[in-house]
């Protein structure tokens, strides 16, 4: 068997961790997550051959949305305990392959793994590359303007010569589709792609993250870990927010890219690997340079080829294709009715400014097909200018509320536009989301359902 990667995803510190030792000691290479959104991310970058999942009852909510977003878990066994509500044929339905009720021993675990890996693999089970060129190659398509068409060909030619290059642009421009696009037509596109924010991982763990560490290089350090550098070996790395990188880390990524090599946190030897570095910001990094902020030697290795990414008001052409394109698009992933847009709608929206870009675009068109609200109504667009009667209505009303009304209901948009904007970032990682916005992870799982956040994605999600 070539591919011994093992993905282990338990709630229970002690149980992975026992999980991670019998898998190790049997020659496979283990990967420990503890919640569903980090599985999902693994499962979408790597492929592996088994996947352990101790979850409880959010076991079935990673099957299903497996089924939505693709992955490459391999063989799924669930565990199981004796009092659970989770029905095993639904489970099974969902693509499990097989379950080991716990508490059991080593021998157990060892012969439902050898059980569960000599039967076919389930048809549904299947990398989500083919989907997402399909995907990468229609949002391409929806580059009507002079400008997009531009970056379309900086892009052709980047892709044909193996440098870095830096992507700029503002957030939500679609940095990232810039990135995949590079990748996809460069010589490098059988290989994979990695994709690591910088602002999202906290700084203290991002070291890891990109370069691994040793088992025992710190406290929690149970097992040896692969960095994303590694995982990246023969394709291509993208380094998104790359001005948030850490000083005492841009140093070690100079050096990766002047020598292709590196040691893993807590190691002694190096790791050498075939990488292709890609990196994005929404940022100035000449001004980054002039203030310290930024190493001027990392900025002119990263920028041999630059790619600006214009924002979504200077290509408005591009609006009403991108709109319809979202509206199909979520139609069918929601299993909702194909909304109609009226006139006057797609007029707002042009005429928009739209400073959260194509990320904006889409998620206003989300909540449209989610409420059912072709008319966006609760969204915050200019409209046609009010008639005297409904100023003269808004008077009223103004006058009858408080100013401190109209202050509480602007902070708690505001507050569910920040949660949903970091929740969106770090592909709804709680733990990740709660350090970004500086809070405790008990707070942030109270406004997400205080504001309803949770509510609208299951209803996103709804089979």
């Amino acid at each position: 068997m070539k591919n011994r990667l093992v993905l282990v995803a338990a709630e229970e510190p002690t149980l992975s961790h026992h999980l991670v030792e019998l898998l190790s000691e049997w020659g496979y290479e283990v990967i420990s997550v503890v919640s569903v959104d980090e599985a999902l991310g693994e499962m979408a970058q790597r492929r592996f051959v088994l996947s352990l999942l101790d979850l409880g009852s959010q076991a079935n909510d990673l099957l299903r949305r497996l089924k939505t977003q693709g992955g490459a878990p391999g063989t799924i066994i669930l565990l199981t305990d004796s009092d659970t509500r989770e029905s095993p044929a639904e489970s099974a339905a969902l693509g499990a392959d097989d379950f080991l009720q716990k508490p059991f021993s080593a021998e157990d675990l060892e012969n439902v793994i050898k059980s569960a890996l000599a039967r076919p693999r389930r048809s549904w089970d299947r990398s989500p590359d083919d989907d997402s060129r399909v995907r990468l190659r229609e949002e391409i398509g929806l580059w009507r303007s002079p400008r997009m068409s531009d970056v379309r060909e900086i892009i052709e030619q980047a892709a044909r010569v193996d440098v870095t290059v830096l992507i700029m642009g503002e957030t939500g421009t679609g940095k990232d589709v810039v990135a995949r696009a590079i990748h996809e037509q460069s010589v490098r596109q059988s290989g994979p792609f990695v994709k690591v924010n910088c602002a999202a991982v906290p700084r203290e763990l991002l070291e890891s993250e990109l370069f691994g560490h040793e088992r025992g290089a710190f406290t929690g350090a149970h097992q040896l870990k692969i960095g994303k550098f590694e995982s990246a070996d023969r394709g291509t790395i993208f380094l998104d927010e790359i001005g948030d990188l850490h000083p005492a880390l841009q140093g070690k990524l100079l050096h990766v890219l002047q020598d292709g090599q590196f040691s893993r946190v807590g190691g002694r030897s190096t790791v050498k690997v075939d990488v292709r570095v890609l990196a994005a910001t929404n940022q100035d990094l000449e001004q980054a340079v002039a203030g310290g902020r930024f190493r001027e030697d990392l900025y002119y290795r990263l920028n041999v080829i630059q790619v600006m990414v214009p924002p979504l008001r200077e290509r408005p052409e591009e609006i009403p294709v991108l709109a319809d394109y979202f509206m199909h698009r979520y139609s069918q992933l929601f299993r909702r009715e194909t909304l109609q847009m009226p006139a006057e709608t797609m007029q707002r929206l042009i005429r928009h400014r739209f400073p959260g870009n194509v990320r904006e675009l889409e998620n206003m068109i989300k909540r449209m097909i989610v409420l059912g609200d072709p008319l966006l109504r609760r969204s915050p667009l200019p409209g046609p200018a009010p008639t005297a009667e409904e100023n003269g209505a808004r008077t009223v009303k103004a006058a009858t509320t408080s100013l401190k009304d109209i202050a509480r209901r602007a902070a708690q948009t505001a507050e569910k536009e920040a949660i949903l904007q970091a929740l969106e970032q770090t592909q709804w990682n709680r733990v990740r989301a709660a350090k970004l916005l500086e809070i405790s992870y008990r707070a942030l799982l109270y406004k997400i359902k205080d504001s309803g956040l949770d509510r609208e994605r299951r209803a996103s999600h709804r089979p």
